[in-house]
C-alpha cells in the first residue's frame, strides 16, 4: 500500500514442527547463538509497558490424527493450524461458517448506513491506524471497528517493535519452520499492539528484476512465494491478528502503478501470479488487498473476473477484499467484488468518498442490491469473528501512527519479547554464500582484518533517519516505503564483527568512505582478509533515492561498490564481499577475480543485520540460504524489464508477453547460462543424495472416486463446486523419499528441491520447483527426507475447459541443490 511518507507451548510446536527431519535449529550443533541485544535502555521520562504477548496465544495445535494421516483435515480452527511440514491440507469451513452466522446475526441489526460503514474507512489520518473502521453504534456497543496497520515485517510507525527480516529473506531461507515462527512472532506483536488486521504478507513474483517492492515478496517462483505465503498466513493467524494478502494482482512494477494496464493471459495468470493467493486463501487468510493498477484493462480494485470470478467463487475466499490506499475508483466497484474502501477518502484528507452516503444511496435506489451490501459487511465481521477478537481480552489500539510524540495517545507498549532471536537466526538462515575459494570462510581467527565500504556501518544519524527508510548511508536492513517499520535499534556489521574479534584478539580497522578507493586499497593491504560490503536499495514510488523512483535505475551495486570491490581485490588476495541487497546485482565487474575468494549475498535481513552475517563469517551458522530469483550475466538476459515512459494522462501497457517463461524458467527454456541460477546456494560442508523412491500414497474416499476416474483419464478438475474438491485437488498423490547424507567435516543444513519436468505437449518451461524441504545432518550422518506431490501439483491449467488438467505422457522429478544441479531423476506416470 502507499501510505504517505510519514515521520507455553505453541512456540516449542513451531520449533519442532512434525514433517522436518531435522533438529531444532537453536539446539543443533553449529547453530546460532545469540545474546541479549543491546541499545534498548529507554529515557527514563518514558513509561513503557510490557504486555506479555503469550498471554494471548491459544492451545496448542493437536498431533496429527488417523484422519489427518488419510487427508482428512483435523485442523479448522485458525488459531490451531497443522504443525510445519504438515502435509495435511487444513478446512477451516467449519470455523469459517461459525463466523459467518455470528456476524450474520449482527448485521441483522445494523441500519443501511450502518453497513455501509463496516466498508468505509475513516479517511487518511482520521483514527490512530494507517486504516481504520469506525466504530458502529453509540460507542462501538454494536461494532468496535477495525485498525489496520503496515506492514509485512513489523508495525509502522510503532515503537518498542521488531524489525523482522524481510519476505525476500525469509524466503531464502527455504525453511518453513522459520517462516512460520516469524509469522507467529509478528502476529502476536500486531495483536499486542491492538491492531486487528496486519497488512500483509506481500506475494507480488519478482518478474521484473528491477522492481522496487520485490523484497517485500518473497522472490521470483510462484511455488515458493505460495509456501512462504501460506506458512505466513498460518503464524500470523495463530498469533491472533488476522492477515492480509496483497496486492492482488500483477503489481510488479512501481513506475506508473496507478497507471499501467498488466496485460495477462489466463494461463499465466492461474499459473503464475494467483499462484499465492491461492495458498493464502488455503492458509485461511482473513482479507485480501487488490492493487493500484489494471488488469487487461480494468482496475484491479474493479475487476469482477479476479475479484468475483477466481478469488471468491474458483478459490472459495470466504474474507473480505480491500482496496490498496486511494485505490478505489467508483462505488460500483462493490458489485464487482470491492468490500471496503481504504483509507475511505476518494483522495488523501478530501473527506470525500465512494462509499459512505454515496453507497447509501446506490443501496436505496437498487443500483447496488441491499443483498450485495449485507454480504460485504457479513465478510468484514465474520473477519474478526473468525480470528476471534470479538473476545473481551483482545487488546486495544495503544499507538498512534501519526502522532507518535502524542503521549495522551501512545502507551509505548513493549511487544518484543525475545524475538530478536528469529530475526538473526533468519538472517543467518538466508544469507546465501555464492563463492568460496581455498576455504576463506569461515574465518579462523584472522590476525587482521579491514571492513570496507558504508554497508558495514550504522548510518550517520541512526537507523531511523530517513522516513519510511527513505534513504541510505549505512547498512542496508530493509527497503524503503510503506513495508517498513521502525528499527528500536539495528546492530551493523562492524559493531558485530569487533565484538567476536575481541575473542579472537584480531586486529580490526575500517573505512565507512564508498568513494576514497584509493585509501581504501591500501587500508586492505596486508590484511589477513579485507570485508567489502556493498549494497542496492528499493522500494516504493512515493519516494525517490538517488534517482531510483521506486523501482531501480539499474542493476549495478549502489554507492560506487564495483569500483571499491575492485579496488580491495587489487590490494589484497583475500578479498570477501558481502552483498546487502533487495533483489539481484550484475557482478560480472568483479566476481570471477582471483582475489575476490568468497562472496555472501546477504539481502536486507532485519535489525540483526550485523549478527546474522557475522555468525555465517565465522561458521556460528553454517550457510544454507539459497537464492529466492536468478543472478543474471547481463540485465537483457531477464525475460521481463521495466516499461517506462508514459504521460500523466496515459494508461500505460504492461505486456506479460514472457507468459510462463519467468526468471528460472525463462533461462532454462531458453539456454540462457546465468551467473548463479534459482535455488543456488554452497556450504561448508558437503552433502550426497541417494535411493530416490516415488511411491503413490492414500486411499481415497468414496465420494473423492468420480474425481480420481475423471482427472486420472486426462480431463479438467471442476472448479468452483465446493470446498471438497478443492482439498481433494491439493492432497498428497506421491511420496517421493530420498536420503540425504552430509559427506563434510562440519554440522550444516541443506535445502533439498523437487523439480518437475512436464511432457513437451503441457506447453510448460523445463523445470518448475514443486516441492522443497530443509534437512541438518552431522558429519558422515544419513537422514530419510520426504516431499509429497499433489494432482495440483501434476497438473496444468486447461483456458478452455476453465480447470486443472494432468498432462499426458511421462513427467519427470529432479531433486538438487538448485534449478540446475540435478543430483537423483525419476518419472511419474499416471495411470
Amino acid at each position: 500500500m502507499h501510505a504517505g511518507p510519514l515521520g507455553s507451548f505453541i512456540s516449542s510446536l513451531i520449533l519442532l514442527g512434525s514433517g522436518s527431519q531435522e533438529a531444532p535449529a537453536a539446539e543443533a550443533p553449529g547453530a546460532v547463538t545469540t545474546a541479549p541485544s543491546t541499545n534498548t535502555a529507554q529515557p527514563s521520562t518514558e513509561t513503557v509497558i510490557t504486555v506479555p504477548i503469550q498471554s494471548y496465544s491459544f492451545s496448542a495445535s493437536p498431533l496429527p490424527s488417523q484422519a489427518a494421516v488419510a487427508g482428512v483435515s483435523p485442523f479448522t480452527d485458525p488459531r490451531e493450524p497443522p504443525p510445519v511440514g504438515s502435509s495435511v491440507v487444513p478446512d477451516f469451513g467449519q470455523a469459517w461458517a461459525g463466523a459467518y452466522q455470528e456476524a450474520k446475526n449482527k448485521v441483522a441489526g445494523f441500519t443501511i448506513d450502518e453497513k455501509v460503514s463496516v466498508g468505509t474507512g475513516v479517511g487518511w489520518m482520521g483514527g490512530r491506524c494507517v486504516g481504520n473502521t469506525p466504530p458502529i453504534g453509540e460507542n462501538g456497543t454494536k461494532f468496535p471497528g477495525l485498525c489496520l496497520e503496515d506492514s509485512p515485517l513489523g508495525i509502522r510507525f510503532a515503537d518498542f517493535v521488531t524489525a523482522f527480516p524481510t519476505g525476500v529473506n525469509t524466503a531464502a531461507t527455504f525453511n518453513r519452520k522459520l517462516i512460520r515462527r516469524r509469522g507467529l512472532f509478528m502476529g502476536r506483536e500486531h495483536v499486542g499492539k491492538g491492531v486487528n488486521v496486519a497488512l500483509g504478507p506481500m506475494m507480488n513474483i519478482g518478474r521484473v528484476a528491477q522492481g522496487g517492492r520485490n523484497w517485500e515478496g518473497f522472490g521470483a517462483d510462484p511455488f515458493l512465494a505460495g509456501e512462504a505465503a501460506y506458512e505466513t498466513i498460518l503464524g500470523m493467524q495463530e498469533g491472533g491478528v488476522q492477515a492480509c494478502a496483497k496486492h492482488l494482482i500483477n503489481n510488479e512494477q512501481e513506475h506508473f502503478r496507478t497507471q499501467e494496464s498488466s496485460d495477462v493471459d489466463d494461463r499465466t495468470q492461474h499459473e503464475i501470479y494467483a499462484h499465492p493467493f491461492l495458498r493464502s486463501i488455503m492458509a485461511g487468510v482473513a482479507s485480501i488487498m487488490c492493487s493500484y493498477n489494471l488488469i487487461n484493462g480494468t482496475y484491479a480494485c474493479e475487476n469482477d473476473k479476479i475479484m468475483n470470478d477466481i478469488i471468491k467463487r474458483e478459490f472459495g475466499f470466504q474474507g473480505y477484499v480491500m482496496s490498496d490506499w486511494g485505490a478505489t475508483h467508483s462505488t460500483i466497484s462493490v458489485a464487482t467484488g470491492l468490500d471496503m474502501t481504504m483509507p475511505g477518502d476518494i483522495t488523501f484528507g478530501s473527506g470525500t468518498t465512494y462509499f459512505g452516503p454515496t453507497l447509501t444511496a446506490y443501496v436505496q435506489n437498487n443500483t447496488i442490491a441491499e443483498a450485495r451490501l449485507d454480504d460485504m459487511a457479513t465478510r468484514i465481521i465474520a473477519g474478526w469473528y473468525f480470528l476471534h477478537q470479538d473476545a473481551g481480552n483482545y487488546p486495544t489500539t495503544n499507538f498512534d501512527a501519526f502522532n507518535p510524540a502524542n503521549e495522551d495517545t501512545n502507551e509505548h507498549v513493549d511487544v518484543q519479547e525475545d524475538h530478536y532471536k528469529v530475526v538473526r537466526e533468519i538472517g543467518a538462515a538466508s544469507t546465501v554464500l555464492l563463492k568460496n575459494t581455498n576455504g576463506a570462510l569461515p574465518l579462523k581467527k584472522p590476525r587482521s582484518i579491514v571492513l570496507v565500504g558504508s554497508d558495514a556501518g550504522p548510518g550517520k544519524v541512526g537507523p531511523n533517519e530517513f522516513a519510511d527508510q527513505g534513504g541510505l548511508d549505512g547498512i542496508l536492513a530493509m527497503g524503503w516505503g510503506s513495508g517498513t517499520a521502525n528499527f528500536t535499534y539495528l546492530v551493523s556489521p562492524l559493531e558485530a564483527i569487533q565484538r567476536r574479534a575481541r575473542d579472537d584478539r584480531t586486529s580490526v580497522s575500517w573505512i565507512l568512505d564508498d568513494f576514497d578507493t584509493d585509501r581504501a586499497g591500501n587500508m586492505a593491504i596486508g590484511r589477513s582478509a579485507a570485508l567489502v560490503f556493498i549494497s542496492s536499495d528499493s522500494g516504493e514510488d512515493y519516494i525517490t533515492v538517488d534517482g531510483n523512483e521506486g523501482d531501480r535505475k539499474n542493476l549495478t551495486a549502489w554507492h560506487s561498490g564495483d569500483d571499491l570491490v575492485l579496488a580491495i581485490a587489487a590490494q589484497n588476495n583475500n578479498t570477501i564481499v558481502v552483498v546487502h541487497s533487495v533483489g539481484p546485482l550484475i557482478v560480472e565487474p568483479w566476481i570471477d577475480h582471483p582475489n575476490v575468494s568468497a562472496v555472501l549475498w546477504a539481502g536486507v535481513p532485519g535489525q540483526e543485520a550485523g549478527n546474522s552475517i557475522m555468525d555465517v563469517l565465522y561458521g556460528a551458522w553454517n550457510p544454507s540460504g539459497r537464492l529466492p530469483y536468478t543472478i543474471a550475466k547481463q540485465p537483457s538476459d531477464y525475460s521481463a524489464q521495466l516499461v517506462l515512459g508514459g504521460q500523466p494522462t496515459d494508461i500505460l501497457s504492461i505486456p506479460y508477453t514472457e507468459g510462463l517463461n519467468v526468471d528460472y524458467r525463462h533461462f532454462d527454456s531458453f539456454n540462457i547460462t546465468p551467473r548463479f541460477e534459482f535455488g543456488f546456494g554452497l556450504s561448508y560442508t558437503n552433502f550426497t543424495y541417494s535411493k530416490l523412491h516415488i511411491a503413490k500414497v492414500g486411499h481415497q474416499a468414496s465420494t473423492d472416486a468420480a474425481l480420481e476416474k475423471s482427472w486420472a483419464a486426462g480431463n479438467a478438475t471442476p472448479i468452483g463446486e465446493g470446498s471438497s474438491t478443492a482439498l481433494w485437488l491439493h492432497r498428497p498423490l506421491y511420496n517421493v523419499t530420498f536420503e540425504v547424507k552430509n559427506t563434510g567435516p562440519v554440522w550444516g543444513g541443506d535445502v533439498p528441491q523437487l523439480y518437475l519436468h512436464m511432457p513437451a505437449s503441457a506447453g510448460e518451461p523445463p523445470s518448475l520447483l514443486k516441492g522443497f524441504t530443509n534437512v541438518e545432518v552431522l558429519p558422515q550422518e544419513q537422514k530419510k527426507v520426504s516431499i509429497t506431490l499433489s494432482r495440483y501439483d501434476l497438473s496444468f491449467w486447461d483456458t478452455v475447459a476453465q480447470g486443472w488438467r494432468r498432462p499426458n505422457g511421462t513427467i519427470g522429478v529432479s531433486i538438487g541443490t538448485s534449478s540446475r544441479d540435478v543430483r537423483l531423476s525419476g518419472n511419474i506416470t499416471i495411470t
